[in-house]
């Protein structure tokens, strides 16, 4: 039978053991990866609500943003390199802080347009082929609990909400997912945005339900993003549930695990 020194020195191992497990997963974390949850719908159906994944923060080197231990200089990145068309990635809003995630489109240089919901980039017309439809149960989604939108109109709850689906093409890249609800917004023809140097486009695969670079500033949207408010590259999801919470197993989606971000 252990003495009570050695119940004493059991214990003291044991709490030694969790916190360097913390230690070194706070590091790995600061150095490596950010954990990232999925809190909105504007990635469908690349990412869903409730998907949870791991920003590599090394694929672009570290910013003010994404450094560790706030050794980075003010501005600028270390280590960097750039992202490249297609990526999807986690960046900080150049105005209200909050990390957002969505597809970059385009570099810089670059002259990106919508037309009648089709993507012009530097002139030309990328590519989209019909892929059916994407069909998901009209229900509260996440924490949150929002209701998605819908291109077949009012639909009750527990019936399909059914969005058009195409596989964009894009240059330099290889083909995503990209939905369409409705025709003739705002938002399906733009202007000519033309990327400056040292700043990308983003926009989001949900096209109709996404505030982006299609959008100013001045109006609640994202604009240009500048080089150094990307934190990293989504790869990989890692964890889906469907639920308000993680702990209700029965919402898990679990041909969502450890897919791969396309």
């Amino acid at each position: 039978m252990a003495s009570r020194a050695e119940k004493s020195d059991g214990i003291m191992e044991t709490v030694k053991t969790i916190v360097y497990a913390l230690l070194i997963a706070g590091v790995f974390r600061t150095l490596f990866f950010q954990p990232f949850w999925i809190p909105s719908g504007s990635m469908k159906d690349t990412l869903l609500v409730g998907d949870f994944l791991f920003v590599n923060k090394m694929a672009y080197g570290y910013s003010q943003y994404s450094c560790p231990f706030g050794l980075c200089p003010i501005s600028g990145r270390l280590f960097g390199s750039l992202p490249e068309r297609g990526d999807v990635v986690v960046f900080r809003h150049p105005v209200s802080g909050q990390d957002y995630i969505k597809r970059l489109i385009g570099l810089p240089g670059d002259r990106v347009q919508m037309k009648a919901g089709v993507l012009f980039l530097n002139g030309k017309e990328q590519k989209q082929i019909d892929a059916g439809v994407f069909v998901e149960t009209y229900e509260t989604q996440g924490s949150v609990g929002g209701f998605p939108a819908c291109a077949n109109g009012a639909t009750g709850i527990g019936s399909d909400c059914i969005k058009d689906k195409k596989t964009e093409m894009l240059e330099g890249g290889d083909g995503h997912s990209v939905l369409n609800i409705r025709s003739g917004l705002m938002s399906d023809d733009t202007r000519v945005f033309t990327v400056p140097e040292g700043h990308f486009f983003f926009m989001g695969d949900n096209r109709d339900n996404s505030i982006d670079s299609r959008f100013p500033r001045a109006a609640g949207g994202v604009g240009f993003v500048p080089y150094e408010n990307l934190l990293g590259r989504a790869d990989r999801i890692v964890f889906s549930s469907a639920g308000a919470r993680m702990l209700f197993f029965w919402t898990w989606r679990s041909d969502r695990f450890f897919k791969a971000v396309e």
